[in-house]
């Protein structure tokens, strides 16, 4: 790993220049390193669809690359919305509600010098969902295409303008581009489609340049001093990301000042890390941590039996666990969202829980959850985890914990309940941060895989009606009004076993200044400046 400490000369030189014994402009200054520990299991992919769940797109993706759209990540006293991007308008179609007209951000160059144009916007495209195109790749296609599954085609109209046309009315189309990265067509082309060979150098438009990586040890960037947006040139010349799991492997990390920065440290650790000095840092964000469950065959297809499990979790206890820092979630976004309305809170009934299990003649009622040992936004799965199987066991359950990697499990999102036949639920922790990824890609039956992220295959014919009204409505307010109520129905069905929203805990060494932490999923590393050790 890249050392920070400063040179015992550099030191003196600095010292010497503050008190202007010598000020002469080759005095070269220190390297600013901003050093991350990921929960991530491994270095997230970093040639433009991360893995690793949203924490490679966290890091990594937002770093290297743009999209089309940008979350907006510079406020923490509200939810995050989004601003353009690579593109600096959007509109629909008078004549054609199936067709977006995107205008393109112009004078914008990917970092080896490639123009970003219509040009480049439409082989991205093709990149992810055109086989028949040379530079289609399969684990792109993978890692991106739920973003854009109702995209059909794109065109382009000129150098700095494209179509977008969608196989539904998408009313919220806007907000899935917002985490559709933007590589360099140049790069790939020039390497002939060999994404292999484009690994080794890859470039986008994104703050931050690749400069290399050691495989399972670190990924580093350098700051890109020729950023589009000058307001968000970083602040650190270096960002050096590292996989590490292990929470407590973390707090060890940080206090040995091994890293600057740790992702979700156990609040078992946080006193200890405050003592030290260390800047602990918590806001709301929309991220709902639940359990999914399939609902096509026994126990869950029984509404009473989902209920049942909703009423048996005492979310208080699990705040509790998490020292303070989550909320207790009664559905899939936080009350400070626009789409919340008043869904139902399945407040802790433990009696009532029973009761509904003995009319649904399920007691035991058994079912197995896969779950992970780590990961993007799954805050403390395994103590969660065992705590959720007291409670539910409790009330009249049997539940099995089925432990695997993060990614694995990732795999068993994505190909559905109906490929992985020995789970009843899975654990898998979603942002909420829009309406799409928040609540209707996983329970609208349009949605099943692959299409989405309905993994139990949930139908409500109902929810799929709002649903559509929804995509289909152009007026924010109107459209808002039939998303809240899609969500009270969604939370009434009890497609989830709802438990807690994350704060999303992070610590700091007292060196790292300037970070302004959003609600929301994704966070801006630009503002941070690391000072001399």
């Amino acid at each position: 790993m890249r050392s920070s400490a400063v040179p015992r000369k550099r030191v003196w030189l600095a010292a010497a220049c503050a008190v202007g014994l010598m000020c002469g402009a080759g005095v070269a200054r220190a390297e600013s390193v901003l050093r991350v520990a990921m929960t991530a299991a491994d270095i997230p992919d970093w040639t433009g669809a991360p893995d690793q769940g949203y924490e490679g797109y966290r890091f990594v993706g937002f770093s290297l690359y743009d999209s089309l759209t940008l979350w907006d990540l510079s406020h923490s006293d509200r939810a995050a919305v989004i601003k353009p991007g690579l593109a600096t308008s959007w509109v629909i179609d008078p004549k054609d509600h199936k067709t977006w007209i995107f205008k393109l951000r112009q004078g914008v160059k990917f970092t080896d010098g490639c123009p970003w144009n219509a040009d480049s916007a439409v082989w991205n495209f093709k990149r992810v969902m055109d086989p028949t195109s040379p530079q289609y790749n399969i684990r792109h296609h993978a890692g991106q295409s739920w973003l854009i599954t109702n995209v059909a085609s794109m065109d382009k109209i000129d150098d700095y303008t494209i179509a977008v046309h969608t196989k539904i009315e998408d009313s919220l189309l806007p907000y899935e581009v917002a985490g559709y990265f933007q590589i360099s067509n140049c790069a790939v082309t020039k390497l002939h489609n060999n994404y292999t060979e484009y690994a080794k150098h890859p470039y986008g438009t994104g703050p931050y340049l690749f400069d290399k990586v050691v495989p399972h040890e670190r990924l580093e960037l350098v700051k890109n001093p020729h950023y589009w947006d000058t307001n968000r040139i970083p602040k650190q010349d270096r960002l050096v990301l590292i996989p590490m799991p292990d929470a407590s492997t973390r707090a060890a990390a940080l206090l040995a000042g091994q890293v600057d920065w740790i992702e979700a440290p156990s609040p078992d650790t946080i006193p200890r890390l405050k003592a030290a000095g260390m800047t602990i840092t918590a806001v709301p964000y929309p991220h709902n941590w639940n359990y999914q469950l399939r609902v096509d065959r026994p126990p869950f297809n029984d509404i009473r039996v989902r209920q049942a499990a909703n009423y048996a979790i005492n979310r208080a206890d699990i705040v509790d666990l998490l020292d303070g820092y989550a909320t207790a979630g009664y559905g899939d976004f936080i009350p400070s969202q626009p789409w919340y309305g008043k869904p139902l809170e399945y407040k802790f009934d433990l009696a009532k829980a029973n009761e509904l299990l003995k009319e649904a003649h399920c007691l035991p009622c058994k079912f197995t959850v896969a779950i992970s040992t780590s990961g993007s936004g799954q805050m403390q799965p395994l103590p969660m985890n065992e705590l959720i199987k007291e409670q539910l066991d409790a009330a009249g359950f049997q539940v099995t914990l089925k432990p695997i990697d993060w990614n694995s499990l990732i795999d068993v999102f994505i190909g559905g309940s109906h490929k992985y036949p020995q789970y009843d639920a899975i654990n898998v922790s979603l942002s909420s941060i829009e309406p799409a990824q928040g609540v209707m890609k996983h329970s609208m039956s349009r949605y099943e895989p692959p299409n989405g992220w309905d993994w139990g295959y949930f139908v409500d014919h109902e929810i799929d009606k709002l649903g559509e009204q929804a995509l289909s409505t152009f007026d924010e307010a109107k459209r808002d009004a039939l998303i809240q109520e899609l969500h009270e129905r969604d939370v009434a069905d009890a497609e989830d076993i709802f438990i807690v929203h994350d704060l999303n805990p992070r610590a700091m060494s007292p060196r790292v200044h300037g970070f302004v932490q959003a609600q929301s999923w994704f966070q801006d590393l630009t503002p941070v400046t690391v000072s001399p050790q």
